[in-house]
């Protein structure tokens, strides 16, 4: 996916995201504040009848008048005197569009929370992230997300386009065809980078080891997500999840039961690379090594009533064999969720680098011009209480994969996690 739940904010948070699939209270209150107190969304977006400027800013300046009148310092009438200084001064008045002006402002309101995983989408941004979610899209193959302000690399993943002209995590993008991306949201980078089958798109790179960017040129392609894939190699179950999808948790189940035939010494789950996807079903993965009952992930919202703990499900179990969980800086979101679960029961040991450190939960809600907003709800912890968000979880056992490994085709977070388990 070229967004990030994780977030990377994909995206696939972000999300790209853990990505919740019910509502609150909260939410629906939400959703009807913002479809009541922008009803022009209905009569200027999606109204049989096309209307003028005027009367696209007589009635907006009346609904945020009503929104804001007893607002002492909110001056409403600076929203008529921009619009109207765009329509009545701008050089190319011919290119005005007041549907994207519209847009605009109320990607603006989203953009001022400063949230990076918060956004705005357009009705077409939101097909697409929902295109994503399913599993299949054209693109590069690559997760980003945004960290420190910057658009960035969160995995490449196997076999694709961005794996195979040498895209890696960290790996800063700077722009999208010449159009900078310092300023837009995950989202909107992702809509630039998506595109038709076979046409290329260039972004302009610099990596962690250069100090000067660079243009790479990547064919877009039909990207399918894989996202379980098993192995069985020196008699150890390798079991690599790239996102948490719809799904996974069937795909898993099989996997699952394969392990339980082959019954191996132990158990590799690799979540390197892996920036989420699903709240339930981060839950659903974590629960074949846990009990029934066992929280698995806190959820904590601005409002303490709504608080919740997500518990562990009835599922195929791997609770018997010895595990290693694989993480990187490419790990997000749900990755995180399911590896902190399992430290803090100390069920599995971690391998590798530490996490990306995703710890909020995005919501997509539906707004009735078939556009959406990507917003942030809660929070999440580990079971014992921890707080990733910009942290990450740390490993157990510290092991870098630099490029050189990379280049020459080797793994030592994989040897070290092979060697814990035949020790």
């Amino acid at each position: 996916m070229d967004q990030f739940q994780t977030n990377h904010e994909e995206v696939k948070e972000t999300k790209k995201s853990s990505w919740k699939s019910v509502s609150s209270p909260f939410i629906i209150t939400l959703l009807m504040a913002v479809a009541f107190s922008f009803g022009l969304v209905t009569s200027v977006l999606i109204s049989d009848e096309p209307k003028s400027s005027e009367e696209v800013l007589r009635e907006t300046q009346n609904e945020l008048a009503d929104i804001f009148g007893e607002n002492e310092e909110i001056n409403v009438e600076l929203f008529t005197e921009v619009w109207d200084l765009v329509h009545n001064e701008y050089l190319d008045k011919n290119n005005i569009n007041d549907v994207d002006l519209f847009y605009g402002a109320l990607g603006g309101m989203i953009a001022a929370l400063g949230d990076p995983h918060t956004v705005f989408l357009t009705p077409q941004i939101t097909e697409d992230f929902t295109q994503e979610l399913e599993g299949s899209f054209f693109g590069i193959g690559a997760e980003i997300g945004k960290k420190n302000g910057n658009i960035v690399v969160v995995a490449p993943l196997p076999d694709t386009p961005a794996d195979r002209v040498g895209l890696k995590t960290g790996d800063k993008i700077l722009a999208v065809d010449d159009k900078d991306v310092s300023g837009l949201s995950v989202t909107q980078a992702v809509h630039l980078i998506r595109g038709e089958k076979g046409e290329p798109v260039v972004l302009t790179i610099l990596t962690k080891e250069d100090d000067i960017a660079k243009d790479v040129t990547i064919i877009r392609e039909k990207i399918d997500i894989p996202s379980v894939v098993y192995s069985l190699e020196d008699d150890i179950a390798v079991i690599t999840i790239t996102h948490f999808n719809n799904d996974t948790p069937d795909k898993f189940t099989n996997v699952a039961q394969k392990v339980l035939r082959d019954n191996p010494q132990g158990v590799i789950l690799d979540l390197r690379n892996n920036p989420g996807g699903f709240l339930n079903v981060a839950v659903e993965i974590a629960s074949s090594w846990l009990d029934p009952e066992q929280v698995v992930v806190r959820e904590t919202y601005s409002d303490k009533r709504n608080d919740v703990n997500h518990t562990a499900v009835k599922r195929v179990s791997l609770a018997d064999f010895d595990t290693i969980v694989l993480v990187n800086e490419g790990s997000a979101s749900a990755s995180e969720i399911v590896a902190g679960a399992l430290q803090d029961y100390d069920i599995a040991k971690l391998v590798g680098q530490t996490t990306f450190g995703k710890g909020s939960v995005q919501q997509l809600i539906p707004l009735q011009d078939n556009s959406s907003i990507k917003l942030t709800v809660a929070s999440w912890l580990t079971p014992k209480g921890r707080t990733i968000n910009n942290l990450g979880i740390g490993p157990d056992y510290e092991i870098d994969l630099s490029v050189e490994d990379y280049e020459n085709d080797l793994d030592p977070q994989m040897d070290k996690a092979k060697e814990l388990i035949l020790e």
